[in-house]
């Protein structure tokens, strides 16, 4: 049995420095870890990748040879990679017996919520290595300081989870710049709590683009709020308390700590009675450390 993460997200995310960071924090905290680039796309590697999908095939030839654009290239190159995933298995198979994989997949998001084939790859990988993954699905936190954004980003996270059908966790990447494009209209639990979205209704009237389409966004946030599904976390990968808060997490949904206890009720009751950091606080500490208040603007002018 193999622990992982599968990391996710639009382009701009932060998904290649998240596996960099990550990669680094786990084993500064004693894991062995190993990069899975699944990216064909992505030939500027800051990391030292276990196991690189241009060894297979490259994104670059695939539109050369197809006459294919980017995301044309990149479904071939998912749909290429499942019909060989036994190159992959491979290449896994060494690594699952002591090393933590992180899987460091496409940018492109109709991969994981309208197309099969990396969920296909995903649940193959699954079962032939017996592995317990955790989707770490990241979201650039900047997007809060737009209403439209948020509610797009909300119906992508959703899709995902429901497409993908494994333990999954929203991430609002770049907290550290989350009001660099604007200051928020609500506090950070109501973004990242997914609160009552007819409170974002009069900030999108105020955007004419938006207000003629007012009844279709109130129609799909009630389908987000209707599903109750979605909420996220925050992180800034610069900030170790901000990383180890987040492995904390991903531990919990794939199982990692639980992993070598003896299968007894007495060691896993253990677990269950330790000290809970209360996401209420968690998001208040979080909102202090990067958000300006009304008062220091006031102050700073």
């Amino acid at each position: 049995m193999a622990f992982g993460q599968v990391v996710i997200g639009p382009p701009g995310s932060g998904k290649t420095t998240y596996c960099n960071g990550m990669s680094q924090f786990l084993s500064l905290i004693g894991r062995k870890v190993a990069v899975i680039n699944l990216d064909p796309a992505n030939d500027a590697l800051p990391y030292d990748c276990a196991v690189n999908i241009e060894d297979l095939i490259k994104l670059s030839d695939v539109m050369n040879e197809h006459s294919l654009g980017p995301n044309g290239g990149l479904v071939y190159c998912m749909d290429y990679l499942e019909k060989n995933i036994d190159w992959l298995q491979s290449k896994l198979e060494p690594l699952c017996k002591d090393h933590y994989l992180l899987f460091d997949f496409p940018g492109q998001v109709e991969l994981f919520f309208l197309h099969s084939n990396a969920k296909n790859v995903i649940m193959e990988l699954i079962k032939k290595l017996n592995l317990r993954l955790t989707v770490v699905h990241l979201v650039d936190a900047h997007l809060c300081s737009d209403p439209g954004k948020y509610v797009s980003a909300l119906l992508l996270s959703l899709s995902t989870m429901i497409h993908l059908e494994l333990p999954h966790i929203n991430v609002l990447s770049k907290i550290d710049l989350i009001e660099s494009y604007g200051k928020l209209a609500f506090n950070l639990d109501f973004y990242t709590d997914v609160q009552d979205l007819s409170y974002l209704q009069h900030h999108l009237d105020q955007d004419p683009r938006a207000a003629k389409y007012r009844k279709l966004t109130k129609e799909l946030c009630n389908v987000v709020q209707d599903f109750s599904l979605v909420d996220f976390t925050t992180l800034d990968i610069q900030d170790k308390e901000s990383v180890g808060n987040l492995v904390k997490l991903i531990d919990r949904t794939n199982g990692y700590i639980f992993a070598g206890l003896d299968s007894s009720a007495v060691e896993f009751s253990k677990i269950a009675v330790r000290p809970v950091d209360w996401d209420y606080y968690r998001v208040a500490a979080v909102q202090e450390k990067y958000m300006k208040d009304d008062e220091n603007c006031e102050n700073d002018n």
